[in-house]
């Protein structure tokens, strides 16, 4: 017979398992929004081959491939380039996580290019340790630049997962997905001034959607207790530097806002929320580029596949393939889009040895001219 201590002991276990299953689980399947594909599949073009899932990526003008090795599959090396057909770490050695480097990285998702500028966004580890963003010459992989976000810009518990930057290299615009604490919000930071803000916090248009992502087959949700299913997420800056598009990967909506809104210090909170413009329907997104045009670049977790907004809101399936595992990171360049796989759904909660094994881990690209001759044939 079970002593009153262990059914009291029992009946917390319980109630905290309830508690955890109403703020980490969803359960609702996402709308299908995918179509018909304008493009075959054979249009996707590999241009890196690598050992472990990559997570995000910036083209140089002379074709370097810049880009992180995902977080989640515990990779020795963080930050890389791709050149030449050979992966470097960048901007050495000693500056990938447990490197002897003063100011070593943590845990890199997200990276940007601004002239010969890689700027580097480190997640601390979900802000266990101080997020930091950090600028490197692409040349002389020299440090150029170092900002320690304070602790109420990026509480504990919070996922410093994309960013853009302003044409003038001043503003930074970034988005915590806040995985753990579910406190999503965007920030800005104001290099010239060297102070940052936190923005929209738990707004609805920042907030996970009540939707549990499910990729090719796999549901990702966590031994029945979490579900993967960050707040937001993609984030997108028009050309003119006027418009910001951002979304969290379930959300049901595209969302964008004036950058001069976002740069008005003291606007209330409300005032703010109320300028957030609901752009309509979207798919279960992780990637997003925009570009000069004023198309959106989605991808399509749950049917591998990359979706274009257009200016007036529909929704065209460009491409899909089973090979487009998790398409998460984005970059344009000229004429073509570049994109990583992270396969999160083929890394998160297996081993090491199940994640090499799934290898090799392509970038793609595939151009957006033929993609335009394909749709105005």
């Amino acid at each position: 017979m079970l002593s009153r201590w262990m059914i009291v002991m029992l009946l917390l276990v319980a109630a905290a398992l309830f508690t955890v299953r109403l703020i980490y689980v969803e359960s609702a399947p996402f709308p299908d929004r995918s179509g018909a594909p304008r493009l075959p599949s054979t249009e996707l073009e590999t241009v890196a081959s690598l050992p472990l899932p990559p997570g995000n990526l910036a083209v140089a003008d002379d074709e370097r491939i810049f880009f992180t090795f995902h977080p989640e599959a515990s990779p020795d090396i963080n930050v890389a380039v791709w050149q030449n057909g050979d992966v470097q770490a960048f901007p050495a050695p000693e500056w990938q996580p447990g490197g002897r480097a003063e100011e070593a990285l943590n845990e890199v998702l997200s990276l940007r290019l601004h002239n010969n500028e890689l700027w580097l966004l480190d997640n601390g580890r979900h802000a266990l340790n101080s997020v930091r963003l950090l600028a490197f010459d692409i040349n002389s992989r020299e440090l150029l630049h170092s900002y320690r976000f304070p602790r109420h810009v990026f509480p504990l518990g919070a996922h410093a997962n994309d960013f853009r930057i302003s044409a003038d290299g001043r503003y930074f615009f970034i988005t915590d997905a806040s995985l753990l604490a579910r406190t999503p919000a965007l920030v800005v930071y104001d290099r010239a001034e060297g102070v940052s803000r936190r923005l929209l916090h738990n707004d609805v248009s920042v907030r996970a959607g009540a939707f549990e992502p499910v990729v090719q087959g796999r549901a990702m949700t966590l031994f029945g207790v979490f579900t993967v299913n960050p707040g937001v997420d993609g984030i997108a800056l028009d050309d003119a530097n006027e418009w910001l598009y951002f979304a969290a990967v379930s959300a049901d909506q595209l969302y964008r806002i004036r950058v001069a809104d976002l740069l008005q210090a003291d606007l209330l909170y409300a005032t703010l929320s109320a300028r957030v413009e609901a752009l309509g329907p979207k798919t279960m997104t992780d990637g997003m580029a925009l570009d000069s045009a004023g198309n959106v670049y989605l991808s399509d977790l749950e049917h591998s596949a990359i979706v274009r907004r257009t200016p007036a809101g529909e929704l065209q399936t460009l491409l899909r393939s089973a090979d487009l595992r998790w398409p998460d990171g984005f970059s344009l360049k000229g004429d073509y889009l570049y994109l990583t796989c992270s396969a999160l759904h083929q890394v998160i909660g297996h081993r090491r040895e199940d994640i090499l094994a799934a290898g090799p881990y392509p970038i793609y690209r595939f151009s957006l001219s033929k993609a335009e001759s394909y749709l105005n044939p």
